[in-house]
């Protein structure tokens, strides 16, 4: 006989955010967007810090935690996922009893192994009403869809607890990589906006500082935020600050405003710079010296940032002329595997080049590019968008109907002209150079880039 799942259905769909699928995906892609962050990071956080009001208040928040994720999809595995109790009162860390939680965007699967290893901690119990319209946890979903793909919930509603008993149960379920916690909450309720601002501008600063002890009068998600800073700052991460603002900043009056804030925690070093380029570099040069050497190309292993996903050019010049140049504009594959295709590709199948050669690989250099997730330029003109473009550091991306181009920002040091620049992209698309830019849509990024020449013993 087969066992049926429970299922915690949304209940706040339409309400904090649009029950329409299609609406909801549109709006949760816009806010992410708007984040025009252009750091390359290798990694991703393990701790997020994020807001839990409606969309239309919150939310612009909210996206400056989740757009850390870009390198998240497909390594992160597990969402432990935490936030007060605001209808139903409940003593300790509530599991939901369900099986999967739904939204507008699909069923998310609960970690059955998470509840397990939770088994038997005194402070975890098990409550379907705490969660039935609990909106701290619900919020967080569509935008956990839209960022990671898939990946299984260990959600916990938290009531009555000390930050002892929450640090326990993170510890218990930490894991690695594969796992990513989420603590949802606000800051101050209903103070006038100069006071709200001073008293979040107080709180914010002690978050930094990773000080647990904070009050719920100063975050109403305080209970399971003072058990995380506490575990983090025993654990050694590091924390930084992406986003603080209140209500009236976003919509409705400032008599009566609620504060949000977004941080991202990391685990461990962070990868440098340097290493990173001196890896990626070595990857391609062997990948066309395998090619070459009709070997099969090498797999990139060891460092976990390699396997997330990423945009990569690979670029060759001899002689100080082009003798390749090939890459991705959306991810497809993980960061090392792309350098590595990318590599081979712009050695031997740039369809303006012969393939590369023993002799002229002797006397060619390599130079690798890491893309920035690219965001679309909103614009109400040419003119508009030729003030916005940064020319020495913006990659734009240009696409019309059946028609996509894109220069890399080392492009404007061959076109230093804005208008020059814009319209020989048109052409690179297949379009005519006075092609009316307001029938296209236009993206930007940043990039990393690294020459062989910055690693004389490549």
């Amino acid at each position: 006989m087969a066992v049926m799942s429970t299922l915690r259905p949304a209940a706040v769909a339409g309400a904090f955010y649009p029950a329409d699928p299609s609406a909801l995906r549109g709006e949760v892609d816009e806010l992410l967007d708007g984040v025009e962050s252009f750091d390359v990071r290798f990694g991703h956080p393990k701790v997020l810090v994020v807001p839990h009001a409606g969309y239309i208040y919150s939310g612009q928040t909210a996206a400056y935690a989740y757009n850390e994720l870009a390198s998240a999809r497909g390594l992160v595995k597990r969402v432990v996922l935490l936030g007060p109790v605001h209808r139903v009162a409940v003593r300790g860390l509530a599991l939901p009893g369900a099986d999967e939680f739904a939204t507008p965007l699909g069923r998310i699967p609960v970690d059955a192994a998470g509840v397990r290893a939770l088994s038997g901690l005194p402070q975890v119990v098990t409550s379907a009403p705490a969660h039935a319209m609990e909106h701290s946890l619900e919020v967080q979903l569509p935008f956990l869809q839209r960022v990671l793909g898939s990946f299984a919930l260990l959600p916990l509603a938290v009531g009555d607890a000390t930050p002892d008993q929450v640090a326990e149960v993170l510890e218990r379920v930490w894991g690695g990589p594969e796992t990513l916690i989420v603590i949802s909450t606000d800051l101050s309720h209903y103070h006038p906006y100069e006071e709200a601002q001073r008293i979040d501008g107080d709180t914010v600063e002690r978050i930094s500082r990773l000080e647990a002890g904070l009050s719920h009068d100063q975050a109403c998600g305080a209970t399971p935020l003072n058990g995380m800073l506490a575990l983090a700052r025993r654990k050694g991460l590091s924390i930084r600050r992406l986003a603080a603002c209140n209500s009236g900043d976003a919509a409705g009056g400032r008599d009566r405003v609620v504060g949000y804030s977004a941080f991202a925690l990391d685990e461990g070093a962070a990868v440098s710079r340097e290493e990173a380029g001196r890896t990626l570099l070595g990857l391609a040069r062997a990948a066309i010296v395998a090619r070459l050497e009709q070997r099969d190309p090498p797999r990139p292993a060891g460092d976990a940032w390699l396997a997330q996903p990423g945009c990569s050019f690979v670029t060759l010049t001899r002689q100080g002329q082009l003798r390749g140049c090939i890459g991705s504009l959306a991810p497809r594959l993980s960061l090392g595997a792309d350098v590595v295709s990318n590599a081979q590709s712009a050695a031997f199948s740039d369809p303006r080049f012969k393939p590369m050669t023993a002799e002229e690989w002797a006397t060619t250099q390599t130079e690798v590019s890491i893309l920035s997730p690219a965001k679309p330029i909103r614009f109400a003109d040419e003119e508009d968008l030729l003030r916005q473009v940064v020319p020495g550091e913006d990659g734009l991306i240009l696409e019309a109907p059946g028609h996509r181009g894109t220069f890399l920002p080392q492009v404007w040091e061959s076109l230093p002209d804005k208008r020059q620049f814009l319209a020989q992209l048109k052409l690179k698309a297949g379009l005519p150079a006075d092609f009316r830019i307001g029938r296209c849509r236009v993206l930007r990024y940043r990039v990393i880039k690294w020459k062989q020449s910055d690693f004389p013993t490549h």
